[in-house]
C-alpha cells in the first residue's frame, strides 16, 4: 500500500499520454490526406517566422489589449510547465517538491508561478467578459454559435480551475510548512497563496493534508485532461502554431500560383513555332490532374494543417471587406468548415478500416457555398490579419479554380469577361479594330 499512490499516478499518466499519442496519430493521418507540396525552401526565413510569429507573438500585439492578455496566458502556460514537470516527477518517485534543493532559485520559480497564475486568472476573466458581456462583434458572428461558442468558454473555465487548484495546493502547502508537518519542508515563496490563509483557519493538519493532496491530484489530472481536450478544441493551435508558422507562405501575398498544365497551354498558344498536333510526351500522357479543389483531399497538407491551427479568433473575418459589407463570406468559417469536413473524412476512414467510402458529400456546396467563394475580393486582408500565418484565401482560390476549370460554373459577369479576353484580347466587349474609335470622336 505504501507505493499505491505512485502506481496509481503512473497508470493515470500513461493513460493520459497514451490517449494523447493516439489523437496525435489521428491528427497526423488526417493532415497527410492532403496533396504533397514542397515547402523546403529558405529554411532560415521559415525559422525566423516561427520564432517571431509563434514564439514572439508579434502579430498578436497588433491589437494591444487582447495581445497583452494573450501573452500573459501564453507565458503562464509555458513557464508553469516547469511546475508540472516537478509534479510528474514527484508523482512517479513519491517525493514532495523535488526541486526544493535549488534553494533561492526554487523560491523565485514558485513565486513567479504564483504571480503568473494570478495574472492568468485576471486575463481569463477579462476574456470571458469580452465574449459574454461586452460581446465583441467578431465573437457573435453566425459561425460562432453552438460548439464553437461553448468551446471558447469551456477552455476559459478549464484554465481558471487549473490556476485556482494550483494556488489552493500551494496555499495549503504553505500552511502545512508553517505547522511543521512531516514531509512538508519549508521551500518556495508564496506571494499570492499565502494570502489565502483565512480560508484555512480552523482546519486541522490532517484536513490540510487532504486538501493539499486533493488539489494536487485534481491539478495534474486536469492538465492531462486539458492535453487530450486540445484535439477537439480550437486550442489545438497551442501546439500547431509553431509548425504552421514555419510552413507559412513566403512568397508575396499578391503572388498566386500558376498551374503547370495551364502555363504549358499558354506557352503553346504564344509560340508561333510550336506544333499543336505534336504527340504528347511520356510525362503528359497520364490522366490529367484535377483542376482546383472540391473536397479536402484536393487541398495540400499545408492547407489542412492551416484548418487545424485556426484559433477561431475572428481577426480575419473582422478585417474582411466582403464580410463588413454584409456578404456571406467569413474567412474564419472557411477554415472551420475545412476542418469539420476533414474530421468527417477521418471518421469515415476509421469506420471503414482505413478506407474512405464515398459519403456523397464534399467540401464544396455541402460545407462552403459558391456564394461565399465568389464574395471574396482576393485582397489578402484575412491572410495579413491572421496571428498564426493561416491562408484562407488559398482555399478559396483553389475552389474557385475547380468551379471555373472543371465545371465552367463562373458567375455570368466573369464568363463574359473571359469570353471578351479570348475574342477581343481585353475585358471589354469591343473588337480590337474598334478599340481606338473613342479617340476619333470630336
Amino acid at each position: 500500500m505504501e507505493y499505491f499512490p505512485n502506481i496509481l499516478f503512473v497508470i493515470v499518466l500513461i493513460a493520459g499520454i497514451g490517449f494523447f499519442a493516439r489523437n496525435v496519430k489521428r491528427l497526423s493521418r488526417n493532415i497527410k490526406l492532403g496533396k504533397d507540396v514542397d515547402v523546403s525552401d529558405d529554411k532560415g526565413q521559415r525559422w525566423k517566422n516561427m520564432a517571431k510569429i509563434a514564439l514572439g507573438q508579434t502579430k498578436m500585439v497588433v491589437r494591444p489589449v487582447a495581445g497583452f492578455l494573450h501573452i500573459i496566458v501564453y507565458v503562464g502556460f509555458i513557464i508553469i510547465n516547469i511546475e508540472v514537470l516537478e509534479i510528474v516527477l514527484d508523482g512517479i518517485l513519491g517525493t514532495h517538491r523535488l526541486f526544493a534543493p535549488l534553494g533561492s532559485v526554487y523560491d523565485v520559480l514558485i513565486g513567479s508561478f504564483e504571480v503568473l497564475a494570478f495574472l492568468v486568472i485576471v486575463a481569463v476573466t477579462v476574456f470571458w467578459v469580452r465574449r459574454n458581456i461586452i460581446r465583441v462583434r467578431r465573437f457573435i458572428k453566425p459561425e460562432m454559435t453552438g460548439w464553437p461558442k461553448q468551446d471558447g468558454n469551456l477552455i476559459l473555465y478549464i484554465e481558471l480551475v487549473l490556476m485556482v487548484l494550483f494556488l489552493t495546493m500551494n496555499g495549503a502547502d504553505y500552511q502545512l510548512q508553517q505547522m511543521g508537518a512531516d514531509h512538508y519542508l519549508k521551500a518556495g515563496m508564496f506571494p499570492v497563496s499565502q494570502f489565502m490563509a483565512p480560508l484555512f483557519e480552523g482546519m486541522s493538519m490532517s484536513s490540510l493534508i487532504l486538501l493539499e493532496r486533493t488539489a494536487w491530484w485534481l491539478h495534474i489530472i486536469g492538465i492531462l485532461c486539458f492535453l487530450n481536450y486540445l484535439y477537439y478544441s480550437k486550442h489545438l493551435h497551442i501546439l500547431l502554431a509553431f509548425p504552421n508558422t514555419y510552413y507559412g507562405k513566403l512568397k508575396p501575398k499578391g503572388q498566386f500560383k500558376n498551374l503547370d498544365a495551364v502555363t504549358a497551354e499558354v506557352k503553346l498558344m504564344m509560340d508561333p513555332s510550336a506544333d499543336p498536333f505534336a504527340a504528347p510526351t511520356e510525362e503528359d500522357a497520364g490522366e490529367p490532374e484535377k483542376f482546383g479543389a472540391s473536397d479536402v483531399t484536393d487541398l495540400s497538407w499545408v492547407q489542412l494543417l492551416n484548418s487545424y491551427t485556426c484559433t477561431e479568433c475572428g481577426r480575419c473575418t473582422d478585417e474582411c471587406p466582403a464580410n463588413q459589407t454584409g456578404k456571406k463570406l467569413s474567412p474564419r468559417k472557411i477554415m472551420m468548415d475545412t476542418r469539420d469536413r476533414l474530421e468527417e473524412v477521418g471518421k469515415n476512414i476509421d469506420a471503414n478500416k482505413g478506407q474512405f467510402v464515398d459519403d456523397g458529400k464534399q467540401l464544396l456546396d455541402d460545407y462552403i457555398s459558391r456564394e461565399e467563394l465568389w464574395a471574396c475580393t482576393t485582397c489578402n486582408a484575412c491572410v495579413q490579419a491572421c496571428p498564426v500565418s493561416i491562408d484562407p484565401l488559398s482555399i478559396i482560390m483553389d475552389m474557385r479554380q475547380y468551379l471555373v476549370m472543371e465545371q465552367s460554373a463562373a458567375p455570368t459577369d466573369l464568363n463574359n469577361m473571359m469570353g471578351n479576353i479570348e475574342n477581343n484580347g481585353a475585358p471589354w466587349p469591343f473588337n480590337q479594330m474598334d478599340r481606338l474609335n473613342w479617340a476619333k470622336e470630336e
